[in-house]
C-alpha cells in the first residue's frame, strides 16, 4: 500500500473593526484570503497566523475555526478561521501584489477563484460551522 500523502493547509477570513474582509491579490489566482501549507512542527492555528503575516503584513488573532474544505482529487486539506486583526500595517510580500481590507459584498465580488467565494461566505455564517465541504 502507498503512503497517503496530502497537502494541508490553513486560510483566514480577517474582519476589522468596519466589518471589512482582509484579501491579498496573489499572482496566480488574483484576489484571496491569506493562507498557505502548514510546515512540519506547526499547528494549524499557527500556520494561519504565520500565513497572514507573511502575506499582508497584518497581525492576528484567530478567533474562531470554522471547517475544512477537501479537494479529494488533489489532496488537499484546507483548514479555515476566522481572525481579527491585533497589528501591523498592510504590505505586499513575494506571494501578494496587493493587500486591503473590502466591505464584504465588495470583496465576495473580487474574489473569483474556483471555490473560495464559498470559502468566505460559509466562514461568515457561523450557524454552519464546523462545516465540512469536499469536491
Amino acid at each position: 500500500m502507498t503512503t497517503p500523502k496530502h497537502i494541508v493547509s490553513a486560510a483566514t477570513i480577517v474582519l476589522n473593526d468596519h466589518h471589512e474582509v482582509l484579501l491579498i491579490k496573489g499572482p496566480r489566482r488574483g484576489w484571496e484570503m491569506p493562507g498557505g501549507q502548514v510546515e512540519v512542527g506547526e499547528s494549524l492555528k499557527d500556520a494561519a497566523i504565520r500565513e497572514t503575516k507573511e502575506e499582508s503584513g497584518i497581525d492576528i488573532e484567530i478567533t474562531r475555526f470554522c471547517g475544512v474544505f477537501q479537494n479529494v482529487s488533489s489532496s488537499i486539506c484546507n483548514h479555515l478561521f476566522l481572525g481579527k486583526p491585533i497589528g501591523g500595517k498592510p504590505s505586499t510580500s513575494p506571494e501578494s501584489l496587493e493587500v486591503g481590507y473590502f466591505p464584504i459584498e465588495k470583496a465576495l465580488e473580487m474574489v473569483t477563484w474556483d471555490n473560495f467565494r464559498q470559502r468566505i461566505e460559509c466562514c461568515l455564517d457561523q450557524d454552519t460551522h464546523p462545516f465540512y465541504v469536499d469536491f
